[in-house]
């Protein structure tokens, strides 16, 4: 794989960092998972008397349970108990928002793979065997089973939701020239390598400890206690780590903790449930699929002068956080991209199939791909080359820097990086040789496209944007800090410990990261929104700062200098002339008496949102990027290979460039498969076929580049963010919008140039081939 700078510092500029801001700084688990010594939740040395749980799951869409049968499953050897819904004591929910949302089904069944009940036995073996003795009667009753007929059956999760700017109908209809018609892309699975897991253990005196992979270790604290009756103070939950989330354990975990604990609750012992990868991903919601109306007028320079964009997305069996996610869905359907007028609505389709949930970049994605879309036909129609007509639409200064939602676009980077990445992919002279090529292979087609990002960084809601943080030094001068992040192999842990040793000057070894824990650190929110960093980051600083400070006082008094002269640098303490090592300052205030720990807090400033008119100033600030991508199609097969890819991506001043292009990388590749490799099917009756690696393809070594060229584009954030950086989370996914157009400029190449292939999304080879045999009968999309 073609790296063309493997120093990390010749790809963020030649700045000098901080020792604690060094870019080979390894992820600080990198060792234990080399070496397969890193704890995940099952993982844990089981303690003595741990039973196993695993569930039963309904076989039909939508019906009513008339009778369970479940004497099998009760005589089966071995088998503890077998609980119900009307075994949990507490409420039978675990809806995150609205609580439409049973932890076990109740009368009534909402989808295929929905858990009827769950069976507590001696061995993980014996549970799952036991639990495909039952035998369930149903009454069924009609099914939905995607989002345009729920739509055309009003059947909702929640209201509709519907921004407007200026006068789109007007602006429509005095265009120049016109484009309209429909759309889709296709949900995704989030595949982490780590499936959901929990193991509760009850507590003295009505307490509970719950060991789980989850995302957001208060809602599940929150959830819990509420299924058990209890209050959230007699519920422990503790993250170290989970094998990847990716939006899948923010909300949807609470269903398996849930059950861990009623299970753990009822029988007076520790109990485990660890589902198969099928039973995982028939439970789990998904990426929310899009079905897309749309209308969009434009000048003869391709100018956007009005749109229309209505959204249908299917959220499943029940509201989940459906909302958040369409709300961030309606404000990134401008991108880059200045729109005068704009009348943007989504529909919350309520379907019998799994309920939809977060996924990385949380609506933004199928947000942002239907104005790319767009631009990309409108180029074609013109004959214009698309990034000119991206050029043309991006935000610019005043009078073309506000968005349809009303938030200024006062950090846009985006231009200045364009021309880079240009520049430095030879993206003229590739263009013209792929024309070239394609006019001289007649089945073998390249295609090329340029992408732009610009992703909002903050939670929708605006009291999710804060954190807490713990940071403890101890006297041989070691630091201890925890945090109300979760680390799912992001390197969020790394880069709070590389904060805090920034704050207090000494060596990035001194500093230890603990699991998250819900009676260290309260109320936090999901590690979610690309704010992980931001947040936990800001919130550790604010804590070793505190520390830091009351040092300088105790050295100043101590050695008769002023606070000012001292400088906490370089592993030691400079007072003055005079250099202390770190750990001698500290037992010295320690027999002082100075306090060596504190709680630090960060709330993210500035932000408001009208939920009611979709209006206000819900991001802190905007992460920019761009890819390039080039592939090779074979018009006979469907078959394509990315050949190329160039990345570069706007981290801010980044903590670990080694961390953050790692992100990029992976966001890409995940991206890319959204759109080309990974296709959920439903069969007539609402199973879902997709459910294993036998089906469900996700990109692999194989399918990455051989030509890989990713890079950060080094600009302070002009936010006051933690070290001025920003984040990588979920903005590197949309980079994978190239790949997927620069499929469809390749077919586009099989026909004359100027018909807009009906690709679908994801483009896998059926529809590849189906879209180069409409472009070559010449019944493309003009």
């Amino acid at each position: 794989m073609t790296r063309p700078a493997d120093d990390p510092n010749a790809l963020t500029g030649s700045s000098p960092r901080p020792a604690a801001r060094s870019a080979g700084l390894a992820h600080e688990s990198a060792h234990l998972h080399v070496a397969g010594e890193a704890i995940y939740v099952d993982d844990q040395r089981e303690l003595a008397g741990t039973a196993h749980a695993a569930l039963g799951l309904a076989t039909v869409a939508h019906a009513r349970v008339l009778a369970m049968d479940l004497d099998a499953v009760r005589a089966t050897p071995g088998v503890i108990r077998v609980l119900t819904a009307a075994d949990i004591p507490g409420t039978n929910d675990c809806g995150p928002v609205v609580h439409d949302d049973p932890i076990l089904a109740d009368g009534e069944v909402r989808y295929v793979g929905q858990p009827l009940f769950a069976v507590i036995a001696d061995s993980h073996d014996t549970a799952r065997r036991a639990a495909r003795r039952a035998r369930i009667d149903y009454a069924p009753l009609p099914a939905l089973l995607d989002a345009r007929s729920a739509r055309a059956q009003q059947s909702s999760v929640l209201p509709p939701m519907h921004l407007v700017r200026g006068d789109p109908a007007a602006g429509l209809a005095a265009a120049p020239h016109r484009l309209e018609g429909e759309w889709a892309v296709g949900g995704q699975e989030h595949f982490y390598l780590e499936g959901q897991v929990a193991c509760a253990v009850p507590r003295e005196d009505g307490g509970l400890q719950l060991w789980c992979s989850t995302q957001h270790p208060s809602e599940m604290q929150h959830t819990v206690a509420q299924a058990l009756g209890l209050a959230s103070n007699r519920v422990v939950v503790e993250v170290r780590r989970m094998g990847g989330g990716f939006g899948g354990k923010e909300s949807q975990s609470a269903l398996f903790a849930c059950v861990a604990a009623v299970a753990a609750w009822l029988c007076r012992r520790p109990v485990k449930l660890r589902p198969d990868r099928d039973d995982d991903i028939l439970i789990t919601g998904k990426r929310h699929d899009v079905h897309y109306d749309y209308a969009v007028g434009y000048d003869a320079e391709g100018r956007i002068l009005a749109l229309r964009a209505d959204m249908t997305l299917r959220a499943g069996c029940s509201a989940d956080l459906s909302g958040p996610v369409a709300t961030r869905a309606i404000c990134h359907v401008d991108n880059a991209y200045y729109l005068p007028a704009a009348d943007i609505s989504a529909f919350l389709a309520r379907t019998h199939t799994q309920s939809n949930t977060a996924f990385r970049g949380f609506g933004g994605p199928q947000g942002a791909i239907l104005i790319e879309y767009l631009i990309d036909g409108i180029a074609r129609r013109l004959g214009r080359d698309p990034l000119d007509v991206r050029r043309a639409n991006f935000y610019g200064g005043p009078g073309r820097d506000t968005t349809p939602y009303g938030q200024t676009v006062a950090d846009n980077v985006l231009p200045e990086l364009v021309d880079a990445l240009e520049a430095s992919c030879d993206y003229r002279a590739r263009r013209n040789a792929i024309a070239a090529y394609n006019a001289a292979s007649p089945v073998l087609k390249k295609g090329l496209a340029l992408t732009p990002v610009k992703f909002g960084i903050s939670f929708n809601l605006a009291h999710l944007n804060q954190a807490g943080a713990l940071v403890h030094v101890y006297t041989d001068g070691s630091v201890l800090v925890n945090h109300g992040g979760t680390e799912m192999g992001q390197g969020l842990n790394t880069k709070v410990c590389q904060v805090v040793a920034h704050t207090l000057g000494v060596a990035p070894t001194r500093v230890r990261a603990t699991a998250t824990d819900t009676s260290k650190v309260p109320n936090t929110s999901a590690t979610a929104a690309s704010s992980g960093a931001d947040l936990n980051g800001k919130a550790a600083e604010d804590a070793a700062r505190q520390i830091r400070d009351r040092l300088a006082a105790f050295a100043a008094e101590r050695h008769g200098v002023a606070a000012a002269d001292i400088a906490f640098a370089d592993d030691g303490v400079h007072v003055g002339a005079r250099r202390l090592p770190f750990a001698e300052l500290v037992q010295q205030a320690y027999q002082a008496r100075v306090q060596l720990w504190s709680d630090g807090f960060y709330a993210t400033p500035g932000l408001h949102w009208d939920a009611r008119t979709l209006t206000g100033h819900p991001f802190y600030y905007y992460a920019y990027g761009a890819a390039v991508s080039e592939v090779l199609v074979d018009t006979l097969t469907g078959e394509w290979r990315l050949l190329r890819a160039d990345l570069l991506h706007d981290a801010g001043r980044s903590i670990n460039p080694a961390i953050d292009r790692g992100q990029v990388e992976g966001g890409f590749i995940q991206g890319m498969g959204w759109l080309t490799c990974e296709e959920l099917v439903w069969d007539a009756d609402g199973r879902l076929l997709t459910h294993a690696p036998s089906t469900y393809k996700i990109p692999a070594v194989h399918d990455c580049p051989p030509d890989f060229r990713v890079r950060l584009f080094d600009r302070p954030n002009r936010a006051d963010t933690i070290l001025r950086s920003k984040a990588v989370g979920e903005p590197p996914l949309l980079l994978g919008f190239s790949v997927w157009f620069a499929i469809r400029d390749a077919i586009a190449a099989a026909g004359d140039g100027r018909i807009n292939p009906p690709l679908r999304a994801p483009a896998t080879p059926e529809a590849i081939l189906d879209a180069v045999e409409a472009v070559q009968a010449g019944m493309g999309l003009r």
